[in-house]
């Protein structure tokens, strides 16, 4: 028996043994100051776009003397997020080895890597037991783990993405009432832009053992739950002294405030990451996080990718020595290809109990190398530094690249107590590309008037698009150093963009269909470019020296639109031109003028309703029109045709178009003592130069006299007729005459154009209407099977009441007149007149748009326009998981099972090794949005997919999407729709 009992001791101690050999390793007792973790995705030969590689770098505390193995953490259990945990923990790579400038803290650095089992959100994480002792901003530090973690994002669109990396160490000194700075010298080897914000230190109460799952053996599900830690306060509570701390003076941002004394500060810039501590009160250690927002700018708008999380210490101290004083260069704008040179000193403070000591300076930036930073003097009384750096176009970027310059001094007895101190400045540095060189324009040949420009090759390879601009006459715009692109108040318009690699573009004045308009003869056009970079950096080029071509002769021109005579049948408009000239000799071609109108301010579109072949032939008059009720605009074509056989197509040169004068009367108020006289137009000429006219008729017949003149602008005016022998209850009748001219052409000097004749009766004015729009029900549609079909079209319905706006208003009306406009601004249409408060506009292809309504009251007078009554399109778009292209004509593609209106949808879809398979763009115009049928460049094959040429279908599986849509909505929201879908055969 006695042997049976000791052979079961042997088993089960050996037992015991091999579990205790097979569980993780617990983190010794470490005393953990600070630490981050850094991510890059793989580079190597046979990239796999989901193994991502890390750095972890751990900051401990060997300030007490201990054996450095009681105080190490050779080894570390990493959590993934993805539920999985390192079983056998990571050793040490680099370490423990001495923190330059703290030899009371040492640095630890691991590498490890995981392959993730999909695309998606991940954070990886660290539990270190525990932090260092009396840390005075949170309860118990010793006995709480220290945690920290990084969020990435795997996705096939981010291509090579990079973690924001931390360049200054963790770990910083302050001294009692002195301002305490600390930049972390984040970059981002993207170009991604970073965003920092404070955030209280975590730890996870199960520690690692209680976090572990399978299929390491432990409890937990390999997933940490953090929780702040224990009573943590920000270093400048009151608490932490026992009573209200005060700003010291600081000439840095944010500035000190002594006067009246302000409570201390520990704040940090979003932008730079720059920490201030006005001032620290209290010896000892305290402890904060931050974290590194990663955002990657895309056509799309941007999108957050990345988190870093730092844990850092700051060691306060009562120093008998001040810190130093480091003087910066200012912020600078280059272009690329130049070498940045910075002179950095650097002086110590010195005190009654500390003389001056030689001070180091420190540089941390993503730019090092390869730029350099050399330290000259040490000092006293002046330590200084040379900071060099040979841009080149890979650095154009739009965001400053910062460079982090510290001065740390050395005490001649440094201790605990006495330890060096730091000042830090930060300096921007912003990349700009070179502009363009030799750009030159010439007349061009062809069938329209156009201008060739031509421009050497762009400097920088790297660059995306160069875009191009146009203004008539010369620009007094000079762009300086940091002025990249072309601003609106230059006067430019963009007109084209290209690739890069482009050296020439012919200008041809392209309408909105892209149909050639030609550019007109007697003008000078002027033309600048500039280069545009690619993003998540982004950036562009200063613009490139001006460029003139003129051309002579002149163009037809529109110079009147004139109502003749007002009616709602027989009304008739006068229209004239200028005969078009060229530079020498007679236009070659059979010419002829093509006239043709359109309703409105704006209309969308025109109907010819003349063609003169006459040359001579410059007026024409339009007749059988509504002018009562209607304004119209006038588009005139001169046109050249040339006989057959002949190589030269039709060359069609289109003036600006020109509306007619339309005028608008109201009672000024309910009193109906005085009219309100208002006209819009919109013309080429300037009608502003001279005032607008009123003339005044009373009764139905007889003849107008002039009441009065007031100025007008670009689009209109407003003129109000208080004669005091204005008679309530009596008919009147206005009309308008404007006075335009072309500037620079003296011989389009007095432009005359009548409006059409507007009667009322000077009564109370109609009241006001409130409208109301019966909201689209956006849950409904978006809850359907399919939406829309090819059936669907949106209906919008109105309702109102009447106000009783102006006070005296006449409520007894005769009807009412609806207008609509697509966007929240821009001119009305008129949709109609209904006698019924409510009014039903159908057959929509969107819900969005505004509207308002006029009352009509006896006489034909119109009542001020009730509110604007807008609603926005719906936002909704969902995907199906499965699509069968199978033949069978059911389920055949993909595309959206529900959308609301869409601007344009950019679709990729990658098998599961990340490999594109297809990519399309759709827009509204579209019959099926994406309208993937299963084909694709790439297929399934083996382990890591082949590559077949066009035609070829994709495999059935599994594939991920990403879904750029921008909606139709007042806005454009644009949103990322990511997900998998299914093919099944």
């Amino acid at each position: 028996m006695i042997q049976l009992f000791l052979l079961r001791m042997r088993v089960w101690a050996a037992l015991g043994l091999l579990l205790l050999l097979s569980w993780p390793q617990q983190a010794r007792a470490s005393h953990i100051r600070a630490g981050e973790i850094q991510a890059r995705v793989d580079t190597t030969a046979g990239r796999n776009a989901r193994r991502i590689f890390f750095k972890m770098v751990l900051y401990l505390d060997i300030s007490k003397g201990l054996p450095p193995a009681s105080v190490d953490q050779p080894d570390a259990t990493i959590f993934f997020g993805d539920g999985t945990a390192t079983c056998t923990p990571v050793l040490r790579a680099v370490g423990p080895r001495p923190l330059p400038g703290n030899p009371d803290t040492s640095l630890n650095i691991y590498y490890f890597e995981h392959i993730y089992p999909s695309s998606g959100s991940f954070t990886v994480s660290f539990i270190g037991e525990n932090r260092n002792n009396s840390v005075l901003n949170m309860s118990n530090s010793g006995t709480q783990t220290f945690y920290i973690s990084t969020t990435i994002t795997i996705d096939p669109a981010l291509g090579l993405n990079h973690s924001p990396v931390l360049t200054a160490p963790a770990v910083d000194k302050a001294g009692m009432n002195q301002v305490f700075l600390h930049n972390p010298g984040a970059y981002d080897a993207d170009g991604d832009s970073l965003a920092f914000h404070l955030r209280p230190s975590q730890q996870v109460s199960a520690g690692v053992s209680g976090t572990l799952g399978a299929p390491c053996p432990g409890p937990g599900t390999n997933q940490p739950a953090p929780t702040v830690v224990q009573n943590f306060r920000y270093p400048n509570d009151p608490a932490i002294t026992g009573g209200v701390v005060y700003q010291v003076a600081y000439n840095g941002v944010p500035a000190g405030i002594t006067s009246p004394p302000t409570p201390a500060i520990f704040v940090q810039d979003v932008n730079t990451g720059q920490i201030t501590w006005n001032a620290p009160a209290a010896i000892g250690f305290y402890n904060v996080a931050f974290e590194v927002e990663e955002w990657r700018r895309t056509p799309l708008g941007r999108r957050r990718i990345g988190l870093v999380i730092r844990d850092m210490q700051i060691i306060v101290t009562a120093a008998s020595n001040l810190r130093p004083e480091i003087t910066i260069p200012a912020d600078i704008c280059v272009v690329a290809g130049a070498t940045v040179t910075g002179n950095v000193t650097a002086v110590d403070v010195a005190s009654p109990s500390a003389p001056q000591t030689p001070i180091t300076l420190f540089a941390y930036s993503g730019i090092l190398p390869p730029a350099t930073f050399r330290q000259s003097q040490t000092g006293p009384p002046q330590a200084s530094g040379t900071f060099t750096w040979r841009t080149d176009c890979s650095n154009v970027a739009r965001q400053p690249y910062l460079v982090v310059f510290k001065a740390q001094d050395s005490p001649a007895s440094p201790t605990p107590s006495n330890p060096p101190l730091i000042d830090e400045r930060t300096w921007r540095i912003t990349v700009v590309g070179p502009p363009p060189q030799n750009l030159r324009a010439v007349p061009g040949t062809g069938t329209t008037t156009n201008a060739v420009l031509t421009w050497s090759s762009y400097a920088c390879t790297n660059a995306s698009q160069i875009h191009i601009y146009r203004k008539v006459n010369a620009s007094s715009f000079v762009p300086g150093p940091c002025d990249t692109g072309i601003p609106a108040s230059a006067g430019y318009v963009r007109i084209a963009s290209l690739p890069a690699s482009a050296t020439t573009f012919t200008d041809n004045n392209l309408d909105a269909a892209g149909t050639p308009q030609g550019l007109d003869r007697g003008q000078t056009y002027c033309y600048r470019i500039y280069a545009e970079f690619p993003l998540p950096a982004g950036g562009a080029s200063i613009a490139s020296q001006e460029a003139c071509v003129s051309f002579q002769g002149s163009a037809a021109r529109l110079v009147k639109v004139d109502v003749e005579n007002t009616d709602v049948r027989t009304g008739q408009i006068q229209v004239c031109w200028t005969q078009p000239r060229s530079a020498g000799g007679p236009l070659d071609g059979t010419p002829s003028y093509v006239l043709s109108r359109g309703e409105g301010l704006a209309p969308a579109t025109f109907t010819p309703i003349a063609t003169l072949s006459s040359l001579v032939d410059t007026c024409y008059t339009d007749t059988g029109l509504n002018t009562q009720d209607l304004q119209y605009t006038y588009k005139l074509e001169f046109v050249r045709t040339f006989p057959a056989g002949d190589p030269r197509a039709a060359i069609r040169e289109a003036s600006p178009t020109a509306s007619s004068v339309r005028t608008s009367t109201a009672p000024t108020s309910a009193a109906a003592a005085a009219v309100r006289v208002s006209w819009t137009y919109n013309v080429p000429w300037d009608n502003a130069a001279r005032p607008a006219v009123v003339f005044r008729r009373t009764g139905s017949t007889g003849a107008f006299t002039r009441v009065g003149t007031a100025p007008t602008t670009a689009t209109g005016g407003t003129y109000t007729d208080n004669d005091p022998t204005l008679a309530k209850g009596q008919n009147y009748c206005y009309y308008v005459q404007t006075e335009g001219q072309y500037a620079g052409v003296p011989y389009l000097s007095s432009l005359l154009n009548r409006s059409q004749v507007n009667c009322l009766v000077l009564i109370s004015p109609p009241c006001t209407p409130r409208l109301v729009l019966e909201p689209t029900n956006c849950d409904e549609l978006a809850a359907r099977p399919q939406f829309p079909t090819p059936n669907d079209r949106y209906t919008n319905r109105l309702s109102w009441t009447l106000s009783d706006s102006p006070t005296g208003c006449d409520a007894s009306v005769t009807g009412y007149r609806v207008y609509y406009r697509p966007t929240p601004t821009g001119a009305f249409t008129f949709l109609g007149t209904t006698i019924t408060p409510n009014y039903v506009h159908s057959d929509l292809p969107a819900t969005g748009g505004c509207y308002a309504v006029q009352a009509v009251g006896s006489g034909g007078a119109v009542s001020d326009t009730s509110n604007v009554a807008c609603q926005d399109n719906c936002l909704f778009f969902s995907l199906p998981n499965v699509f069968t292209p199978n033949g069978d004509a059911q389920n055949a593609v993909f595309r959206p099972k529900t959308n609301s209106p869409v601007r344009r949808v950019h679709f990729q879809a990658f098998n599961r090794w990340g490999r594109k398979v297809f990519e399309n763009t759709t827009t509204a115009q579209d019959p099926v949005l994406i309208n993937w049928d299963g084909g694709g460049p790439v297929e399934e094959a083996g382990s890591a997919g082949t590559t077949s040429g066009a035609g070829k279908m994709a495999a059935d599986g599994i594939y991920y999407y990403l879904a750029e849509v921008e909606f139709a909505d007042f806005a454009g929201t644009k949103r990322t729709y990511k997900g998998w879908v299914e093919i099944i055969r």
